[in-house]
């Protein structure tokens, strides 16, 4: 009589890693939509990224405020005097705010075709969706006691999953432009190559940690998770577009569009392994 289980919860559900696999593609596409200005070849793209940017950007904003449990209190972030500042979401949610700004006035000097402020506009957005992956990242970071993203490299890691996963998805937009596609495909290489040690380097800390850092791996890197992480996001999303592109038939149309599948599969995958297993090992105890 009186007993009793404690059933813990995670503190970040799923939506969260939505949320970061959206956000990386944004701010991804806001790397390419300024590239524009600099490499010809992504000419044809300038309009492209800076809309899809904008839409995903909305798409996020709803997952964040969707999971509030009380949904308006969104309007708080648009008060200075109600964010505290040593609080790295407070940051977080003025560097949303600041990009949407910024992201609102560059989409309307494109529709202006105005040249002289285009790219100055469209430096200052990328800078501020730089911010996005960054801050993401470092959200993790914070974590003290929470193997795997108790790491500096987590912020880094972020951005690379941005520029991978924004090429792809740029990739795709740009079926049928080789020489866009070519710049798209350098990207897509050394970003998911990156990507790749990146993951060498997390699961060798974490499997030679403390206990709970090896209970974590082992989450990780058996069953669903370990399908998921090694599969899907190291093997499939990461390894094999790097060796493909690589390979000399890496320059074909086919195999760019089929590393961008796997490059998008592969991130949405890591970033949900990344997001859920570390919290997993609370349940369990």
């Amino acid at each position: 009589m009186g007993d009793y289980v404690w059933f813990h919860d995670v503190s970040w559900h799923a939506s969260y890693a939505v949320y970061f696999f959206v956000i990386g593609i944004l701010a991804g596409l806001s790397f390419i939509s300024f590239g524009s200005w600099r490499t010809p070849a992504l000419r044809p793209l300038r309009e492209k990224t800076a809309y899809a940017s904008f839409v995903l950007l909305g798409l996020g904003g709803m997952l964040l405020i969707a999971d509030l449990s009380q949904p308006m209190r969104f309007l708080n972030i648009l008060n200075p005097a109600y964010l505290n500042f040593t609080s790295p979401l407070a940051w977080g949610a003025l560097n949303i705010v600041a990009f949407s700004i910024a992201s609102i006035v560059y989409i309307l000097a494109l529709r202006r075709r105005d040249e002289k402020n285009g790219q100055l506009l469209a430096l200052i957005t990328a800078l501020l969706a730089l911010g996005l992956p960054i801050y993401t990242g470092f959200d993790l970071t914070v974590h003290q006691s929470r193997p795997v993203w108790n790491t500096p490299i987590m912020p880094v890691l972020f951005v690379a999953l941005a520029i991978a996963s924004g090429s792809a998805v740029g990739a795709l937009l740009a079926a049928g432009n080789t020489e866009a596609q070519k710049v798209l495909r350098e990207y897509m290489l050394w970003s998911a190559g990156a990507v790749a040690v990146m993951l060498v380097s997390i699961m060798g800390t974490t499997n030679y940690g403390g206990s709970a850092a090896e209970l974590t791996f082992m989450i990780m890197t058996t069953g669903t998770m370990g399908l998921l992480f090694i599969g899907v996001g190291f093997l499939g999303g990461s390894v094999a577009p790097a060796l493909m592109l690589f390979a000399p038939m890496g320059k074909s149309q086919g195999v760019v569009l089929v590393s961008a599948l796997l490059i998008l599969a592969g991130s949405a995958a890591l970033r949900y392994v990344l997001l859920m297993a570390p919290q997993q090992l609370q349940t369990l105890y």
